[in-house]
């Protein structure tokens, strides 16, 4: 009589555990580079730029008072300009990172820039322009 799918499984992970193998793909076993970082970052920011856009029309339907009011609030604070700035930053490098990477994907999307060298190249413009982006916008804000 053969053996069960869970003697199977109970054998193929007895024997895992005593080699000491990592389930794989497990994050120890590559090496980091830029592309695999954007790549995070870009996910990340897209999902925190969708949390936050939804929270704040969220708040914006069920908090009292309107648009000046809070703003007002944020004023009144009165935190200093190096914390009001890093605050600034902090919401225009997500917004100027995710819309450079995804036109950088629209490129790739056509076929162009898929070669190691511009995947790097286009990664180190990538960063550089949203920072620079985000300086800009936060010197005009």
């Amino acid at each position: 009589m053969g053996t069960t799918a869970n003697e199977e499984m109970n054998t193929f992970w007895a024997k895992n555990n005593k080699l000491n193998r990592p389930v794989s793909p497990h994050l120890t076993i590559y090496k980091w580079s830029l592309p695999m970082m954007m790549s995070i970052t870009h996910r990340g920011t897209g999902v925190g730029l969708s949390g936050g856009i939804s929270a704040f029309a969220l708040l914006a339907l069920v908090l009292p008072g309107n648009y000046p009011y809070y703003l007002d609030l944020i004023h009144s604070l009165s935190v200093g300009p190096a914390l009001l700035s890093l605050a600034k930053f902090g919401i225009a490098f997500p917004v100027s990172y995710h819309t450079l990477n995804g036109i950088r994907h629209l490129f790739w999307d056509s076929g162009k820039g898929f070669k190691i060298p511009e995947v790097y190249r286009s990664g180190y413009v990538v960063i550089v322009l949203s920072i620079l982006t985000s300086i800009a916008a936060i010197a005009y804000m």
